[in-house]
């Protein structure tokens, strides 16, 4: 066997954890309003700083490994995560919420975004390499799928408490398999990425980290394909983990379903993500990135805008299609986004994508944090769910602009004129990565 498969394991058990570490505190916030009687808006506030600091730090993180390596800057991700969650026992005042969950879980979240998912997808493979991106990014949904049910039954029965000691014990022993088995680059055991079949390019010289991020982020601000991608994928964000991933289940609880109920809904969700996400990498192996782009955002926004009229007090049938409909699109959009930024920006694209991420993250901690604030307002969620309908609609249109005629060599030019490292004159990077 082939040790990219070994690398992509640790990598899934990575990613496994921070989902489900970023996935609690959508199931603390009735027992934090009872508790301490902070507004949704102000519980919400400190996962806005999650999310936002979740994007911003991915492009960096990037950078990082490449300069100081994988494995030491999961590491330390991992431990700032189980710092930050540990500490959220002894809080007493909301800043405390938003520095404990909303900036050290923010921050060690972010250094395993999916830049890391993108980083290792790069160097490791040439073969599957949607396929590989699409089961890294389902790890996602399949974290929530063990720390959802067992985070919402720790709350109802232990208190939330209980549920972030495990977080933080958690991030903890994850670090060990990271620590034992990761490896850097295949070129440090002898071998060739899978399905290679030459030797890739020696890594260009050492940068600093930010020095070599904000160059990056330079050179692809000049580009069409950039601002196309960067302001569909925030949308995206905003109507996933902004919206859907915080807010589902105070707004099913809103409408008289158990926390618990609510909770293994959302979890669901994870299930059929899983099953959506490795399907989108085998499609985007297949089909125009573009198009299938375009497809996604049709159908997550007919869903939300169905949502209000499909939630009950009890568990019935129109809110499960719902689950298995919207949950086959859940992340389904990151595989070909991941492509396209390969595809424009070669071996640029983990920080590219970074970037682009963190546009993601921006997206859902706008829409997290208005959206509590709408509920406080309102009363209820049903605006926000049609405004996230509505903002869908933006990315088709957003999508199908990425692929109007003739853009493809407007968006490539500046990254394909672009010397090498190695001297061997341009290079052409419209199927790099």
């Amino acid at each position: 066997m082939h040790y990219a498969w070994v690398v992509a394991g640790v990598s899934l058990l990575v990613l496994l954890g921070s989902a489900g570490f970023r996935s609690t505190p959508s199931l603390m916030m009735d027992a934090l309003h009872t508790e301490f009687g902070w507004s949704m808006g102000t519980i919400s506030s400190a996962t806005s700083v999650n999310l936002t600091l979740y994007g911003l730090t991915a492009p960096f993180a990037a950078a990082l490994m490449d300069r100081f390596g994988v494995r030491l800057i999961v590491v330390c991700a991992l431990l700032t995560i189980s710092v930050g969650s540990g500490l959220t026992m002894l809080m007493r005042e909301p800043w405390q919420l938003v520095l404990c969950w909303g900036v050290l879980v923010g921050l060690g979240s972010g250094s395993m975004a999916g830049a890391f998912a993108t980083t290792i997808t790069g160097r490791w493979f040439r073969a599957r390499q949607g396929l590989v991106t699409g089961v890294l990014t389902a790890a996602g949904a399949a974290g929530n799928l063990v720390f959802l049910p067992l985070g919402a039954w720790l709350v109802e029965q232990h208190g939330w408490r209980s549920a972030v000691v495990v977080v933080s014990l958690a991030a903890s022993a994850v670090a060990v398999p990271v620590l034992l088995l990761m490896r850097e680059r295949p070129a440090d055991l002898g071998l060739l990425p899978y399905g290679a079949t030459e030797p890739p390019p020696a890594p260009a010289a050492e940068e600093r980290a930010l020095a070599r991020s904000l160059r990056v982020l330079r050179g692809a601000a000049r580009t069409r394909a950039f601002w196309l991608l960067a302001a569909s994928f925030a949308i995206c964000g905003a109507t996933t983990a902004g919206l859907v991933g915080t807010h589902f289940i105070p707004a099913a609880h809103d409408h008289g379903l158990p926390v618990t109920t609510a909770a293994s809904l959302l979890a669901l969700i994870g299930v059929f993500d899983v099953i959506g996400t490795v399907a989108s990498g085998w499609f985007t192996d297949r089909f125009d990135a573009g198009r299938l782009l375009v497809v996604y955002y049709a159908l997550r926004g007919l869903s939300l805008l169905l949502l209000p009229q499909l939630f009950a007090g009890s568990l019935e049938p129109p809110i499960l299609a719902f689950v298995i409909f919207y949950g086959l699109d859940w992340v389904a959009t990151v595989p070909p986004t991941v492509a396209l930024c390969r595809q424009y920006f070669g071996e640029d694209a983990p920080i590219v994508f970074g970037w682009v991420l963190a546009c993601h993250q921006i997206g859902a901690a706008v829409v997290a944090g208005l959206a509590g604030v709408a509920r406080d307002a309102l009363g209820d969620y049903e605006l926000a769910w049609y405004v996230a309908g509505g903002l869908c609609a933006v990315a088709v249109l957003l999508c199908l602009a990425l692929r109007t005629p003739g853009r493809t060599d407007r968006a490539v030019r500046p990254w394909a004129e672009r010397p090498d490292p190695g001297g061997r004159g341009s290079r052409s990077v419209v199927r790099g990565g």
